[in-house]
Order: structure tokens, then C-alpha cells, then sequence
């Protein structure tokens, strides 16, 4: 793409937005950024852009922005009915994604994964794997660095591992990646759609152009359009997909096994996350050797079925990134035995009595917490006991005289947080902190 002299916009001051601005900026257009986020909140990213001769307007000013771009570059989450967004749309600006922005410079090969839950690790995991391999990658995208920050600063990596939200494929054009991953799809983000089906279809943008030489998809889960592209299939619930489970071990396409065991993850939910990246490694030509010494040696992510501490024979686990329901299904269908469940947080709109029957068979008592607890209880009573709790401490003092010696305490909120903490990670942590006041009183 030929930036010499162009006029473009970047629309949002996140990290996605910084990078673009400066990806574009390097090559020569001329950037301005818009955010009309809090000023005192956006101050020190301007001030930064600023002294690289990057045009920042921020605050009210920025929905006042009067200018006629060639280009508009939207970071994830900036919705195109802004009006803004919709002025430049009807203005003839070509109107792109950071992702989109990014793949127009990129010279090497792509592994793209999404699917509503998973993609952090399973991103992590690939990255892990084609190192071993010897081939030089790192995470990106969605996850780790922005796509055009890996561009700007010229790492060695030949293949860019990139976890892709449904935000980021909603503004792609030619985007394309040579593996293409769907690891699941469930509702979430109907804050945001407008139906599930908008939600959807954000996703299946990743196979819109068609050119990926493989294609990695659960083998029971959503029709993907795969085109003339190799398919892989993985699935850890049931035989009959190229990488199965067989309670211990994960075989493979080739008939080698790699023994769960020899791993930090558990859960059914991390086997498949597993597959998928042993399978778009095995994709590039990483031998089985490698991926076993990866996924050994692989930590995964905190605040995803993260054990926690064991307090008086009681193990708590802490699942805070379970932001969905398909994510609080996963864990309870890992789980061999029942458990006390602690979930709730943000009313989101998604349908918890779709769980009813797996909470039944899985729970032995729920406590519920935030914008939806009191909801939840009335879906789930009929069910199990459920207990509304006032603030998570309560939820796990109270989920530890629920439950039993040798008995499991899940934290698996199943929904955002944003009704009682900034994201998931401070969640998690207050969670961690509650466990550790309950033992120390103990």
C-alpha cells in the first residue's frame, strides 16, 4: 500500500490505534488520530503521538473533526454508526481496520485465530510451537502486540500468529491468512450486535476472500465456509475428527499422541485449544518432538481455569476470563466431578437458562454475584441451590461452607465484569485475594 502523501485518519487512541497512526506515519501519510474519550485519560498517548508529528484531537473536539480523507483506519471496537465514522463512510474514504492496514504490509505468512472462547491461549500455543519448530513468530493481533506494531518494528518473524476478534473483521478487505483457525462460536458481545447472526457473520469474515491453504475447525461445531482449503478437524468430546481425545492423550492426524499430563493445561476445553495449535503446526511441518517439548514447557494465561490454592482440602480454580456462556460451559464440562460454582457479573443479555441442564448435572450449589445474580438464581433454582451474594469475598466464604473436603470451588462468572471491575483481570485478582483472606482465616 502506497501511503506517500495520503490524508488518514485513525479513529480511536488504544494501542491498535497508536500503531496504525504510526505504521502510517512511517510511510509516509499524513495521520491524524480521533478519540473523544476522556482528555484526561487520553493525555499521555497524544502527547506521545504528538512529538512524533502525529495530529491528535481528543474529547469533544474529535466529533467535530473536519477534514476529507482518503483513508480511515477504525481500531477494533470503534463502531461504524459513530458519527464520525458515518460521515467519513459517506465522504468516499476507503473505510479499514487496523488488521486490514496492517496485512497490506506484510510479507510472510499468516496463522489467524478466532472463536468465542480460546484464542489467547491457543495463540500462545501455536506462537510456542512454531518456535520450537524453528520458525520465528510471536502473538499478535487481538492478543499481545497489535499487527502494526509487529510491522513497525521489524522483528525476524516470518509468520505472524494472530488472534482476531470479531471487531477486527468486520473493516477487512483482502485479509487473508494461510491458516485459518475457528476454534467455536457462541453468543457474546450481544451488547454490541445486533442479533447473534451479525455476530456471526463478523467472524466468518475470516474465510470471506477464500485463500487460506488450511483451514482448522472443530468438527462438530459451525459450518465454515472452507472453500478448496485443506480442512483439518479436531473435537475432544467425541471420535471420528483428525485430533481426538481419549481422556489422557490427544492423538493426532499422524497417529502420535501427546499425553495431557505432561502439561499445565486441563480441562476438555484447553484439550481442544491444544489440537488446534498442535494442528496448524503440524500444518507448517513442526515435528511432534517440538510440539511436545512446547507444550511442556507452555504457562498458560492467568485467569483461565487457573488453580488458585487448595484451602482445608478445598481446591479453588480461577476462571475470571470466562466473560460468556460457552466459556462457563467449556469449564463445567471439564469437570469430572460437581462442583461449587461461583458465577455472575454484567447483564449482557445472554441466556443463562441454556445452561440449566449442565449446571444440574455439574453443580452442587451456585452462588451469584453482580448485575445478573439475582436473575440467574431464578433460572438456575429449580436446578440446584443457588445463593445470591452480595460481593465476590462473600460468594467464596460462603462457596467454601457450601462445599466439601476434596470438592472443587470454580470462579467461572460466565459474562463481563464491567458491572463491578475495570475487566477480567482485575476480577480474577480480587478473586485470588478473596481465596487468600479466606485461608488465612481459616
Amino acid at each position: 500500500m502506497d501511503c506517500s502523501g495520503k490524508n488518514i485518519v485513525v479513529l480511536g487512541l488504544g494501542r491498535s490505534g497508536q500503531a496504525a497512526a504510526r505504521l502510517a506515519c512511517a510511510r509516509g501519510a499524513t495521520v491524524t488520530v480521533c478519540d473523544s474519550g476522556d482528555p484526561d485519560r487520553l493525555a499521555g498517548a497524544a502527547s506521545n503521538l504528538k512529538g512524533e508529528g502525529i495530529d491528535v484531537v481528543i474529547g469533544e473536539q474529535a466529533e467535530k473533526l473536519e477534514q476529507c480523507p482518503q483513508v480511515v483506519i477504525l481500531s477494533p471496537g470503534i463502531d461504524e454508526s459513530w458519527p464520525i465514522s458515518a460521515q467519513f463512510a459517506e465522504s468516499g474514504a476507503e473505510m479499514i481496520g487496523e488488521m486490514e492496514f496492517a496485512y497490506r504490509f506484510w510479507n510472510g505468512e499468516i496463522v489467524g485465530i478466532t472463536g468465542t472462547n480460546g484464542k489467547t491461549t491457543t495463540t500462545e500455543l501455536v506462537a510456542a510451537f512454531l518456535n520450537a519448530g524453528g520458525i520465528e513468530t510471536e502473538p499478535a493481533g487481538n492478543h499481545g502486540k497489535p499487527f502494526s506494531e509487529l510491522i513497525i518494528e521489524s522483528t525476524k518473524s516470518t509468520t505472524a500468529t494472530l488472534e482476531i476478534s470479531s471487531f477486527q473483521l468486520e473493516n477487512i478487505v483482502d485479509f487473508t491468512p494461510n491458516v485459518a483457525v475457528w476454534l467455536n462460536f457462541a453468543p457474546d458481545h450481544l451488547d454490541r450486535y445486533t442479533s447473534l447472526e451479525a455476530y456471526r457473520n463478523a467472524k466468518l469474515r475470516l474465510f470471506e476472500n477464500a485463500g487460506s491453504e488450511t483451514v482448522i475447525v472443530h468438527r462438530t461445531g459451525e459450518q465454515v465456509p472452507t472453500g478448496d482449503s485443506r480442512t483439518i478437524t479436531f473435537n475432544a468430546f467425541d471420535d471420528g475428527a483428525d485430533y481426538s481425545f481419549d481422556g489422557t492423550h490427544i492423538r493426532g492426524a499422524s497417529g502420535e499422541t501427546l499425553e495431557l499430563a505432561a502439561t499445565r493445561l486441563r480441562g476438555r476445553h484447553n484439550v481442544e485449544n491444544l489440537m488446534a495449535a498442535w494442528a496448524a503446526a503440524d500444518s507448517r511441518g513442526v515435528s511432534v518432538e517440538a510440539v511436545r517439548s512446547a507444550a511442556a514447557a507452555y504457562q498458560p494465561p492467568r485467569h483461565r481455569n487457573e488453580f488458585t490454592a487448595e484451602v482445608a482440602g478445598r481446591e479453588f480454580f480461577n476462571d475470571s476470563k470466562a466473560t460468556n456462556l460457552h466459556a462457563l460451559e467449556s469449564s463445567l464440562r471439564g469437570c469430572s466431578e460437581k462442583v461449587v460454582l461461583i458465577a455472575g457479573g454484567k447483564e449482557k443479555g445472554l441466556p443463562f437458562v441454556n445452561l440449566k441442564e449442565t449446571v444440574a448435572s455439574k453443580v452442587s450449589h451456585a452462588f451469584l454475584i453482580g448485575q445478573i445474580g439475582p436473575n440467574v438464581a431464578d433460572v438456575w433454582g429449580e436446578s440446584v441451590p443457588c445463593t445470591v451474594a452480595p460481593d465476590l469475598e462473600s460468594a467464596v466464604s460462603g462457596a467454601f461452607e457450601a462445599s466439601t473436603t476434596g470438592q472443587s470451588i470454580l470462579f467461572s462468572p460466565g459474562t463481563s465484569s464491567f458491572d463491578m471491575f475495570s475487566g477480567y483481570e482485575e476480577r480474577g485478582d480480587a478473586f485470588r485475594d478473596a481465596v487468600e483472606a479466606l485461608k488465612k482465616s481459616i
